[in-house]
Order: structure tokens, then C-alpha cells, then sequence
């Protein structure tokens, strides 16, 4: 198995870096989802390359083995996330995007929930310890949300966030009252 103490690169880079469509691409896909370097680009097209060559590998199995296994890989993607229903067939595991990974990450899903303002500030919230899943804090933006844990995400209990959400605005009267607090507004 090797040591533990030294790890495996997890992700295949391009084999052509230099086509200026995949760098174009690749930059969208920095911006739209906040991510830190074009690493996590392709770790996530990694694992969705490694998705389609299992479903591609079935083909060859005999037919009995071959549905219980297709089963099996649904019902994975499907818990994942990455599969809209149960019923999904090859077809859809082989048409799967590093995009459709990007939308699962913690990071987005944060975003999209609305517990922060920005994907930026999203990243920032989970690093920085704020953010919790069933009440367990997760560090990690690239954390991959299974569809189970995707309702459970929130502000940890002894967040500060918690009371005062970052998405709170200041109304328009932001004078200090007497008390030092301002009016707060949840938006």
C-alpha cells in the first residue's frame, strides 16, 4: 500500500496545458466556484474521469454482473449528488462533468444556501471553522456534500455567525443606539 506518510498525487494535470479554450475554460471555472488554483480543477476532473472509465468497464462485464454492479455505481452517484434519480442509466455516468462535481463541493453548496455573501467569503467561512455539517465542523471547501448532508449544513453552535449571520445587512438608520448594538436586518 505504501507509507502513509507520504501521499499520492491525487489529480492528473492536461496533457496539452497550453490550448488556449481549456486555459479560457479553466479560469471561468476559477471565478464561478472561488477555488484556489487550477489544482482543484483538475482533481475534480480526475475523479470524474474515474467515474466514467467504471461505467465504460461495465460494458464489458456479462449482463448479470454487469446490472448489479451498474446498480451499485448509480446508487453511489446518486447519494453523492452527482446523479438526478436512482433511474440514471451508463449513458448519463459517461456524460458527467467536472462541473457537476464543482456544484457538490462544500464551498458552493455554503453559497448557495445563502450563508455567505460571496463564493469567496464562503471558502473563508469554512477554513476559518464557521461552518458545520450535523454539527460536526468541516475545514475543508472541497469537501464533496453527499445529498443526506446537504440539508444538515449550517453555522457551528459556538460560531459567531450563528446569531449574527454575514448575510445580515445594516438598515438605513445604521446609527449607533445607546446600547452599542446596531439594527440589524436579516436579508
Amino acid at each position: 500500500m505504501g507509507d502513509p506518510r507520504k501521499s499520492r498525487k491525487k489529480w492528473e494535470g492536461p496533457g496539452l496545458p497550453w490550448i488556449k479554450e481549456l486555459l479560457l475554460h479553466e479560469q471561468e471555472l476559477l471565478g464561478k466556484y472561488g477555488l484556489r488554483n487550477k489544482k482543484e480543477i483538475w482533481l475534480a476532473r480526475t475523479i470524474v474521469r474515474k467515474f466514467r472509465h467504471m461505467a465504460r468497464s461495465l460494458l464489458a462485464l456479462p449482463p448479470a454482473e454487469r446490472m448489479v454492479r451498474e446498480k451499485q455505481l448509480i446508487s453511489k452517484l446518486y447519494k453523492m449528488g452527482l446523479l438526478r434519480s436512482q433511474n440514471a442509466t451508463i449513458d448519463d455516468i459517461l456524460g458527467l462533468t467536472e462541473e457537476q462535481l464543482l456544484e457538490r463541493r462544500l464551498q458552493t453548496i455554503v453559497f448557495k444556501k445563502g450563508l455567505a455573501k460571496t463564493i469567496y467569503q464562503a471558502r473563508q467561512l469554512i477554513v476559518h471553522g464557521h461552518i458545520a455539517i450535523g454539527g460536526k465542523r468541516v475545514t475543508s471547501p472541497g469537501y464533496i456534500v453527499s445529498k443526506d448532508e446537504e440539508d444538515l449544513i449550517d453555522y457551528y453552535p459556538t460560531s459567531v455567525f450563528k446569531t449574527r449571520p454575514p448575510t445580515a445587512q445594516v438598515t438605513q438608520s445604521s446609527q449607533v443606539t445607546q446600547g452599542g448594538e446596531q439594527n440589524v436586518q436579516q436579508a
